[in-house]
């Protein structure tokens, strides 16, 4: 079994440039069969997700070619193949295929996506979509299978604030006759940049970023080439740690914006952040404030950034509440932090944290975000070894994250 050893108490210093974002890709990737000509996407993270990702358009048919940060994907020989097992399991962005397929074919049949499972994320508001638009949606012993006669656009209200359905439901609304209208939608980032990419292809799609998106059908779509914005959660993540370790660290390739609520918490406990165009310069401090953090969706603070923002939080003065409002159960990452000695306790959707000293321990990531909060607080340990298994999950979402580390000073190597 491999194993992530931290061996910390090292400020963190230096400059850490971030990937393509992960968040992005894993929608942009099967957005891309919807053209019937070649697209490239640029700036991409060499992430596991993203290899599982290539190798279902392979099945698909699709010709696929990735090298260092660059993917080239050719959909014209794209077949409508049922995939209810597999690796599409692995995934749990693999739901994005279904808006695809749907669009491009009028028919889906896609396995009930896997991924981190710290609380169940129903797809119901993607089916719903997809029945306004015309498409009949089944259960057949696992799978979904979606099938439409014609997609016809639609008015579409979310009742839950919901990035996947925002996504899924834009892909196959692409590619229908007429007008769609999907109110209550998510504002991500990530949803502004699969509209661009969708637009270059030949999408009609305003509003994207606002509660209101309006997408105009078009029948066909072509190839362009396409460049992934940069990580936000991945650079939210540096930023923790540099501040956790007391460190000096510029996140370059960033944009800084998307990472307002977060520099607004990270000030409020007193660390010293500097916006520029493209970066921020995190300066730690020897002491920090308690403050309390409510998940939202954007532009509020991340959910993505709530487990490893937990660990921040163990070295203020006092207590500090983290409410999480997106997702109630997002909390497996406590259990571990508390074997490490951290003073934690959760009600509901709030975790109680009292700043203290951590200790290294042997702890297991139960998902990927819980993962990042376990470097975070094994690099502020002063004295011993930690041990992190469940490394599968980092690798989901952070990147060459051992030499990255390594390269801002942090004793950090894989083992197993």
């Amino acid at each position: 079994m491999e194993k992530l050893m931290i061996r910390g108490g090292r400020p963190l210093r230096g400059t850490v440039g971030i990937s393509g974002a992960k968040n992005s890709a894993i929608a942009l990737i099967p957005a891309a069969i919807l053209a019937e000509t070649e697209v490239r996407l640029d700036n991409l993270p060499q992430l596991t997700d993203v290899a599982v990702y290539a190798e279902l358009l392979e099945q698909l048919g699709c010709r696929v070619s990735w090298t260092d940060d660059a993917m080239t994907i050719d959909p014209s020989s794209i077949r409508s193949v049922p995939m209810p097992n597999g690796r599409v399991k692995l995934l749990r962005a693999s739901y994005y295929l279904m808006g695809a397929l749907l669009g491009r074919f009028g028919e889906a049949v896609i396995g009930l996506p896997g991924g981190c499972n710290f609380e169940p994320r129903p797809i119901d508001q993607h089916i719903k979509g997809f029945e306004a638009l015309g498409a009949e949606v089944t259960n057949e012993s696992g799978a979904i299978r979606i099938r439409a006669k014609e997609l016809r656009g639609a008015k579409i209200y979310l009742d839950v604030v919901s990035v996947g359905a925002t996504i899924n439901i834009m892909l196959a609304a692409s590619r229908a006759k007429g007008s769609t209208v999907i109110e209550n939608a998510a504002k991500e980032p990530e949803i502004i940049d699969v509209a661009t990419l969708l637009n270059a292809m030949g999408a009609k799609i305003k509003g994207a970023g606002t509660e209101t998106i309006r997408i105009e059908g078009v029948g066909e779509m072509h190839g362009c080439r396409h460049s992934i914005i940069p990580d936000r959660i991945q650079a939210g993540t540096y930023m923790i740690a540099a501040a956790a370790t007391r460190g000096d660290v510029l996140i370059d390739n960033i944009i800084p914006k998307h990472l307002e609520a977060l520099t607004a918490k990270l000030q409020e406990m007193g660390v010293h952040v500097y916006e520029m165009d493209e970066a921020i310069r995190v300066v730690g401090q020897p002491k920090y404030e308690s403050v309390d953090v409510k998940a939202l969706v954007y532009p509020g603070f991340a959910t993505d950034l709530q487990s490893p923002m937990t660990s921040m939080l163990t070295q203020g003065a006092g207590v500090s509440i983290l409410t999480d409002y997106v997702y109630s159960n997002r909390f497996k990452h406590v259990p571990e932090l508390v074997r490490m000695g951290a003073q934690i306790r959760v009600e509901g959707r709030s975790a109680i944290i009292e700043g203290g000293r951590l200790n290294a321990a042997k702890v297991r990531a139960a998902d990927l975000r819980a993962g990042a909060a376990l470097v975070v607080a094994g690099l502020t340990v002063e004295e011993g070894t930690t041990e992190i298994t469940g490394v599968e999950y980092i690798d989901r979402g952070y990147e060459k994250l051992v030499t990255q580390l390594s390269n801002l000073g942090a004793e950090v190597w894989r083992q197993g």
